[in-house]
C-alpha cells in the first residue's frame, strides 16, 4: 500500500434507534451532510496533512451542521441551556485537549485543539475553558446560536416525560435517526500519509442532562483516544458506559496486550464490553496502516469513510 492509499479519514454523527418512515430528501441531506465533512478532511489529507489536522476539520464542519448535536443543533440541559464538550488527540505525541461545559464556544474542537497546543494541562472546563481559549483566539457567540426548532421541541418532550434521551422512545418520522433515541455525538479519525494517526470527538450532550452533567467526550480514552502505535478511535453513545470501560483506549489496549486486529479488537469492545455494562452506541477506528472499523451495536449509526483520491462513501442503516 502506497502512502497516499493508506491516507483515510473515517467520522460519525451519532448512533441510535432507526427511523424506516425516512423520506428520500431526508436521507440525501444526511447523505450530503456526512460526505461535506469527509471532503473537507479528505482535502487535508491529500495535500499532504496531518492526521490531526484532517480529523480537526472534519468535526468543524460537523459542528457547524444544525443536524448534528455537536456546536450548532446542541442539545438543551434541564434548565434550557447548552453545555458542549470535545476532545482531541494525536496519535505520534499522545498529546490532548479538552472542554467540557462549555456554553459559548462555537467550535469546541477549535477549543481542545487549542487546549492541546497551548496549554500544559488535558481538560479545561466551563468559564475558565472558555476565558482561556478566548484568549488563544477561539470565536464565542451568544446562546441563541445553537438554538435549533427540532431541538427545543426536542427538549420540550423531554420534560414533559420527565426523561433525559437516552430513557427516550418516542418515535418520531422525520429522521433516519429517530432525535429522541440518538446518541448524538460527532467524531473523526484519521490516518495521514506518514503513517500517524488522530481522533477528535465533540457532542451537545443528552436532551434534558442535569447542568454539569460530563459524558464520555472530554475524558481523554473514553470517548476519544490515539496512538500511533495502536489505533485512533472515537466513540458515540451511553457516555456513561463508555467511560466505565474506557472504551476508546481498550480498543488500542486489545491490539497492543492481546494481539488482536483494528476489527477485532473494536468489534469486541462495540458487542461484548459495552453490552455487560448496558452500554449502546458504536465507535470509529483506524490504524497507523489505514484499516477502519466502524461497529455499532444501536439500529443504526451515521458514518462516512473517505480515502485519498477515492469518493467518500456514507452509510446510515445497518
Amino acid at each position: 500500500m502506497s502512502h497516499a492509499q493508506r491516507a483515510v479519514i473515517a467520522i460519525h454523527g451519532g448512533a441510535g434507534t432507526i427511523s424506516r418512515d425516512t423520506s428520500p430528501a431526508e436521507i440525501k441531506a444526511y447523505h450530503e451532510a456526512l460526505a461535506d465533512a469527509l471532503r473537507a478532511g479528505q482535502t487535508v489529507l491529500a495535500a499532504g496533512g496531518s492526521a490531526l489536522d484532517a480529523v480537526t476539520e472534519a468535526v468543524r464542519h460537523l459542528e457547524d451542521c444544525p443536524r448534528f448535536n455537536a456546536g450548532r443543533g446542541a442539545v438543551f440541559t434541564h434548565e434550557g441551556t447548552h453545555e458542549l464538550d470535545a476532545a482531541i488527540m494525536d496519535g505520534t505525541t499522545l498529546d490532548a485537549g479538552a472542554v467540557a461545559c462549555v456554553h459559548r464556544v462555537r467550535n469546541p474542537i477549535l477549543a481542545a485543539r487549542m487546549v492541546l497546543e497551548h496549554s500544559p494541562h488535558v481538560l479545561l472546563v466551563g468559564e475558565g475553558a472558555e476565558a482561556f481559549v478566548a484568549a488563544n483566539g477561539a470565536e464565542l457567540v451568544e446562546s441563541g446560536y445553537f438554538f435549533t426548532e427540532a431541538r427545543y421541541g426536542q427538549w420540550q418532550r423531554a420534560l414533559a416525560d420527565a426523561a433525559v434521551a437516552l430513557d427516550h422512545d418516542m418515535p418520531l418520522k422525520k429522521e433516519p435517526i429517530d432525535p429522541d433515541t440518538k446518541f448524538g455525538t460527532v467524531g473523526a479519525v484519521a490516518c495521514d500519509m506518514h503513517g500517524h494517526v488522530a481522533a477528535a470527538t465533540s457532542t451537545g450532550g443528552m436532551t434534558n442532562k442535569a447542568v454539569g452533567r460530563v459524558g464520555d467526550t472530554p475524558l481523554i480514552g473514553a470517548g476519544c483516544y490515539a496512538n500511533d502505535a495502536t489505533a485512533a478511535v472515537s466513540a458515540t453513545g451511553t457516555g456513561e458506559a463508555f467511560i466505565r470501560t474506557v472504551a476508546c483506549y481498550e480498543v488500542g489496549a486489545l491490539m497492543a496486550y492481546a494481539g488482536l486486529s483494528l476489527a477485532d479488537a473494536a468489534e469486541r469492545v462495540v458487542q461484548a464490553r459495552l453490552p455487560s455494562v448496558q452500554g449502546r452506541g458504536g465507535l470509529i477506528a483506524v490504524d497507523a496502516r489505514g484499516n477502519v472499523a466502524l461497529p455499532f451495536n444501536t439500529e443504526g449509526m451515521y458514518r462516512g469513510v473517505a480515502r485519498v483520491g477515492e469518493t467518500p462513501v456514507t452509510a446510515i442503516h445497518e
